[in-house]
């Protein structure tokens, strides 16, 4: 915590440094005036409710106050008296201004008629009609919209329907194939997502984001952590005056249920957000696997039914303070706190080689899990006079996950186990940006990331003579890791006619300690690493570009990968980490086309990521055997370990055709080819592996104005060294209706239609083969309905047949 209290103390002094330098504001002493008037649309004549009305002086360079119109299009909104220009603006019209107004009395300034701006209708950041699109060098940003299939959702659900990126049976994420993707919240770590993502993004409501960021040639601004690139998670957060916000309510089955608010207050030079939620699911599942032993030639059969039970909140509080017209301090805290429960009834079957049984056992397995983040966060930004930008942010995350799983075999209680974690979390990040000239731009910066883990696992056998728990001393363990992780980063950017260029260098220093008091290890690593970055376009013409991307990435090891000692799912079945696993480092190429025409937007990429020491998680007959019914059974462990190389090819293409207002059809096509070389322990594991993913949404609106969407997702089968999985398709259906003029919506979805959401795989090794399926949730049903308090729902509209989508081009 020495760490922290300097770190929070050099804060508060540099920032109290730099306000200090901008001398006091001019206070205002005149009284007040009311300022009244009304805004209409020029076109339909109608009232435009909740356009932004906002009063800027020049003597102190600042917008002194403001606010909105109401549902007749009147606004009324005290004023200091003075002079001031006056602009009134509503999303996708054009802005209107009035300059050098003298306010010294009540006044009404008339009314204003706005037209309808058709350039800036793929600039719509509120709640948007429908997902839009904007292209920059370094990613691309998917503005989440009226998604009626992810409406009472999770962020799981959102990130599955992000081109790109696919989420599999278990909650995997995925970006074109590769499941090492750097998951970010607002563009860092975040206690929203905690210890384990998976669970977390499941839990996370999907009303709470605004838009996600998929970086597939990340810059040298962002950690060079994650192979396949970064998903930028964006919440909701409005900076509109006065107060507003939202709330949704859903409900389905499988037994689920949860409410959602955000809500949002401005006023003058303070800016306050909150967004909260909490969620209630049961997610029943079931699993199974069918062994033949070669070296026994025996046949084991495992059934797994297993029921998930997730309950918690999680809320998000930030002030965010204009101290002056250059200078903002934002602080927040994140608080979540979920209680899991999940119960797996094991049962297995033991066969001769003639398939006669020979023994059955059951092994029910309820785990408790109780998981705690808190997380403060305090970012400062300073913008000086030649446009150059300064940011200083500082986080502190403290999470406790503690899980006790009480093991019964055979209707006995006969194995206790616990797993207590707990990790602290520093990031310190400072950022400045040059602007050179009027297209060139220098950056600088420095990060760095200091996390301590400790996570303590205990297992307790019943010893059937003494009828008395005893700790087994061969699977317990102690595992203290600490990452501290320093980066310095630079990056040069312009653009000249068509061409622009982003060009940055990023080192990073990484040192580990692996600490196990149970056996006596004691490891240390330190690498240091230089990642280069490179992204460039040429702009053929407006409505069409080229890019080309790339960057060097690596992949560190995590505690539960390099942690030797074995976590086991069943008595049969044990994962063990590798001490020695290195990081992977990989350099990937993206060539880019995107092409707007008619009705169309087509988008395109070619990709290839080479990787050296690639990871592989192998199985193999571990050697040892368990007693099931009394029959010793082989164990079969599963290990990561580094392979020499790894290359992947890819092709992605992405399609959105717009027939009309009413109708939008996309398809999201990913197809790639992995090659794996490498050996190990005398065993060649050389492999290649050609798969795909598709993806077609098609949204309509029926009469009464009634929205229906459905989306079909395939995911192509693959084979592994060791392994073969089938294909997996998935159909999602959802139906939307607007109400209260708007201000409501209300959805009713489906996830997996016809329950086809299965994994089916097939394991071979020289000891044994394998057959398995495993199906994380079946088919449920959602109700929602959500209602906005000066939020409104901006409907997009395409005055011009030519439009056709909403990509943007911006440096």
């Amino acid at each position: 915590m020495n760490k922290l209290t300097l770190t929070i103390l050099f804060i508060g002094l540099f920032v109290n440094n730099l306000v200090a330098q901008q001398g006091p504001s001019p206070s205002n002493v005149l009284k007040d005036v009311k300022i009244t008037g009304k805004i209409i649309d020029k076109e339909t004549k109608e009232p435009l409710e909740y356009a932004t009305v906002a009063f800027f002086s020049k003597q102190q360079n600042k917008i002194v106050t403001g606010g909105i119109t109401d549902v007749k299009g009147n606004f009324n909104i005290p004023v200091p008296a003075g002079i001031y220009d006056v602009s009134i603006e509503y999303i996708s019209f054009k802005k209107i201004t009035l300059g050098d107004r003298r306010l010294l009395d009540d006044t009404n300034l008339g009314t204003f008629e706005m037209e309808i701006d058709a350039q800036s209708l793929g600039e719509v950041e509120v709640i948007a009609e429908k997902t839009t699109v904007e292209i920059r060098l370094d990613k691309k940003i998917y503005n989440v919209g009226k998604d009626l299939t992810v409406s009472g959702g999770t962020v799981s659900d959102v990130l599955d329907n992000v081109p790109s990126v696919s989420v599999d049976v278990e909650g995997n994420v995925a970006l074109r194939g590769n499941d090492n993707v750097q998951i970010l919240i607002n563009g860092k770590p975040s206690g929203l997502v905690g210890l384990n993502s998976t669970d977390a993004l499941r839990q996370l409501p999907a009303e709470s984001i605004e838009k996600v960021e998929v970086i597939t040639s990340p810059s040298a601004r962002y950690e060079s952590e994650g192979t396949a690139g970064i998903l930028n998670i964006i919440l909701r957060r409005s900076k509109l005056q006065g107060l507003n916000g939202a709330i949704t309510l859903n409900g389905g089955h499988p037994d689920s249920y949860g409410i959602n608010g955000n809500i949002n207050y401005r006023t003058g030079n303070i800016n306050i957000f909150n967004t909260s939620g909490y969620r209630y699911s049961n997610s029943p599942g079931n699993s199974l696997s069918l062994t033949e032993y070669y070296s026994t030639n025996s046949f084991v059969d495992e059934f797994r039914d297993t029921e998930r039970i997730r309950k918690g909140i999680n809320t998000n509080f930030g002030v965010e303070w204009y101290i002056n017209d250059s200078a903002s301090l934002t602080n927040s805290i994140v608080y979540r706190d979920s209680n899991n429960e999940s119960t797996t009834l094991n049962e297995i079957f033991q066969y001769d080689s003639n398939r006669n049984l020979t023994g059955e056992s059951s092994r029910l397995d309820p785990q408790f899990q109780d998981n705690k983040t808190v997380q403060f966060s305090s970012n400062f930004t300073k913008d000086f006079e030649n446009d150059a930008k300064f940011t200083l942010e500082f986080q502190f995350e403290d999470t406790n996950e503690d899980q006790e799983s009480n093991v019964i075999v055979d209707n006995l209680n006969s194995e206790i186990v616990t797993t207590l974690q707990e990790e602290e979390r520093i990031l310190l990040q400072s950022d400045y940006v040059l602007p050179i000239g009027e297209n060139t731009q220098f950056e600088l910066g420095y990060r760095g990331s200091f996390k301590d883990n400790i996570t303590d696992y205990t297992v307790e056998i019943l010893n059937d003579m003494t009828n008395n728990f005893e700790i087994d001393t061969n699977l317990s363990n102690v595992l203290n890791f600490k990452e501290d992780i320093n980066a310095l980063y630079t990056q040069y950017g312009t653009k000249f006619n068509k061409f622009s260029f982003l060009l940055g260098l990023r080192m990073e220093n990484t040192r580990i300690t692996i600490d196990q008091p149970t056996s006596g290890d004691y490891i240390k690593k330190n690498y240091t690493g230089l990642f280069p970055t490179v992204n460039l376009n040429y702009e053929i013409s407006e409505t069409e570009n080229i890019t080309l991307g790339y960057s060097r990435r690596l992949r560190r090891p995590r505690s539960r990968m390099i942690n030797p000692f074995p976590s086991r799912s069943s008595v049969t079945s044990i994962f063990s980490g590798n001490p020695d696993l290195d990081p992977t480092y990989s350099g990937t190429y993206d060539l880019g086309y995107l092409n707007r025409f008619g009705k169309f937007v087509l988008s395109t990429s070619i990709y290839h990521t080479h990787s050296t020491n690639s990871w592989n998680f192998i199985s193999f007959d571990s050697g040892e055997t368990a007693t099931v019914n009394g029959q010793e059974v082989p164990v079969i462990q599963r290990s990561p370990i580094n392979l020499s190389t790894n290359d992947r090819y890819g092709y992605e293409f992405n399609l959105t055709y717009s027939p009309s207002r009413a109708w939008r059809i996309n398809g999201d096509f990913n197809f790639f080819k992995s090659i794996d070389r490498g050996e190990f322990n005398g065993i060649n594991f050389d492999n290649e592996n050609v798969s795909y993913r598709a993806r077609l949404s098609n949204k309509y609106t029926l009469p009464a104005k009634i929205d229906w969407q459905t989306t079909v997702s395939y995911r192509g089968p693959s084979e592994g060294a060791q392994s073969k999985s089938k294909g997996v398709i998935s159909t999602n259906m959802a139906f939307s209706k607007d109400v209260f003029k708007g201000n409501g919506s209300i959805s009713a979805r489906v996830s997996d239609l016809f329950n086809t959401s299965m994994r089916q795989s097939e394991t071979f090794t020289d000891t044994y083969e394998s057959y398995g399926e495993f199906r994380w949730r079946q088919r449920s049903f959602n109700l929602s309905f959500t209602y906005r308090f000066n939020q409104k729902k901006q409907r997009q509209r395409q005055s011009r047949e030519d439009m056709g989508g909403d990509e943007e081009m911006m440096f």
